[in-house]
């Protein structure tokens, strides 16, 4: 199948919504996201069968998708069933064993028989450009990992973490069991559903192979862009169903016998929410174009500030419409709007990515 192609990727999107659909819908995924495990080992297997990770990477991989437009298919489904599995760290990691050429760990990704959690992100603020905290040692045929590494999504159901690390030639990347010798997990469930944890490394061991990259520069930018793009489809395809979850409520409930969406007032608020998604979808769609291209940092960040943006008047205007049943567990629009909101912090909010793209532009 070649997904360059826009039908292609209709008939991903088409047969991976109707997935989720029956396996994943709101009553079970909010019982595996609030649940010990944080997802659904089950639905993560059959997705891995019906190809979804393979889609996210190119054929020189293993894959059979790899572009900006496959990413954003997959996780604007993703968005619309808010489903909860390790697309989004397993994206991250392959991307960054790609650019290595590790293709061997990464056959192990696609065919979903190993998860990889992408363990970046350190306890200091992001913002202040510090260098990496977390330093990697030569100790003879092996590399000594001490550090810490901060809200690693999924990280407790990862069979490896791919650690970044200072070493005296610059930033690498390593490879290392979850069960390593040294390795500590502190999970705990995240707000919108899911689980990540605090990773600390305190002498661990790991042989020479281990290190992914000599030079881990170009992969942890990979990592990033393509995370960029994913979170900022996957708000998208919630933003959807927000949107359509609200003018649905405005038509039926009524208010001095008619729909309270006859009302003129609540007609210019959803109007608003219509307008500006279809803005924050042109600078989706525009990011998964430049994806891979020269001008893709400046899209992405463009992408990402849209998107907080949007994201917050959609996550308050779907909750304000709806009125007090807005808030509550039962209506699936709660754990929507919860999502949105925190899609937003995720690899820099509106504020950070704001600033980047005017650095970058200037820059150009």
């Amino acid at each position: 199948m070649d997904f360059q192609h826009s039908e292609d990727r209709q008939m991903l999107a088409d047969t991976l919504r109707r997935f989720l659909a029956e396996r994943a819908p709101i009553e079970a995924r909010n019982k595996a996201a609030y649940g010990e495990t944080g997802y659904s080992p089950d639905v993560w297997r059959g997705l891995a069968e019906l190809g979804v990770i393979g889609a996210l990477f190119g054929e020189d991989v293993g894959g059979f998708g790899g572009g900006g437009f496959d990413i954003m298919v997959v996780f604007e489904e993703i968005g619309r069933a808010l489903a909860v599995e390790p697309f989004l760290g397993t994206l991250m990691a392959g991307r960054a064993l790609a650019v290595s050429g590790r293709t061997a760990e990464l056959e192990e990704i696609i065919a979903g028989t190993t998860i990889v959690a992408f363990a970046h992100a350190e306890p200091q603020d992001r913002a202040t450009g510090d260098p990496l905290a977390t330093r990697a040692t030569a100790d003879g045929d092996s590399w000594v990992l001490n550090g810490a590494k901060a809200v690693v999504v999924q990280a407790e159901a990862a069979d490896r973490l791919l650690v970044s690390a200072q070493t005296d030639a610059g930033p690498s990347l390593f490879l290392v069991p979850a069960d390593a010798a040294g390795v500590q997990l502190h999970g705990y469930a995240n707000v919108d559903g899911g689980r990540s944890a605090e990773v600390s490394l305190k002498d661990v061991r790991v042989e020479v192979s281990a290190r992914v990259a000599d030079d881990g520069t170009a992969a942890i930018a990979a990592a990033e862009a393509a995370g960029l793009l994913a979170l900022s489809a996957e708000a998208l395809g919630a933003m959807e169903i927000a949107k359509s979850a609200t003018i649905d409520y405005l038509q039926t409930r009524k208010q001095f016998g008619v729909p309270i969406g006859k009302f003129q007032a609540l007609q210019h608020r959803i109007a608003t929410v219509l307008l500006e998604i279809e803005q924050a979808r042109s600078a989706v769609i525009n990011a998964a174009d430049a994806f891979g291209g020269e001008t893709a940092d400046r899209a992405l960040s463009a992408a990402k500030y849209t998107i907080g943006a949007t994201g917050q008047l959609v996550a308050e205007e779907a909750i304000q419409l709806h009125g007090g049943i807005g808030m509550t567990w039962e209506l699936p629009l709660s754990h929507y709007a919860k999502r949105i909101t925190m899609i937003d912090g995720q690899l820099g909010d509106q504020d950070e990515h704001l600033q980047r793209y005017i650095a970058l532009g200037r820059a150009a």
